[in-house]
């Protein structure tokens, strides 16, 4: 009996914590979307974004994005594909390895980052906190 309990304990558990990430996807989708953008556009901007400056546009092999961001290898590349055509990224060749491609962001797209960043964090914050 012990041992049910805990089960189904676990499986609430489990449960909640999807519906909290549905919940919390809807919200980032509707506050994203006036800036044309849905929660996985940014949160591929957001992995483009870190550690860059003004000064230093950082690029990631599209492997490195698909490990941090939780799309299929083809979905990832048809985002991607279309960032590319709205401007906020560039694609280019891998120097190390020539098969490989690698995805930096555009001016336009540190920008937009900055812009819809806070919007992001705003809808976390309020979502993930008690």
């Amino acid at each position: 009996m012990a041992a049910k309990k805990a089960e189904q304990a676990l499986v609430e558990q489990w449960r909640d914590i999807l519906a909290l990430h549905s919940r919390t996807q809807c919200e980032l989708d509707r506050a994203l979307h006036e800036h044309g953008l849905c929660a996985s556009d940014f949160e591929v901007l957001d992995v483009l974004a870190e550690n860059a400056t003004a000064a230093c546009v950082r690029s990631f092999r599209v492997q490195e994005i698909a490990e941090r961001v939780h799309l299929s290898q083809s979905a990832l590349s048809r985002l991607i594909a279309r960032l590319e055509k709205d401007g906020l990224v560039e694609r280019g060749m891998c120097p190390e390895d020539r098969r490989g491609v690698r995805v930096g962001l555009t001016t336009r797209g540190r920008a937009l980052h900055g812009r819809v960043l806070p919007v992001q964090r705003a809808v976390l914050t309020r979502m993930l906190t008690n």
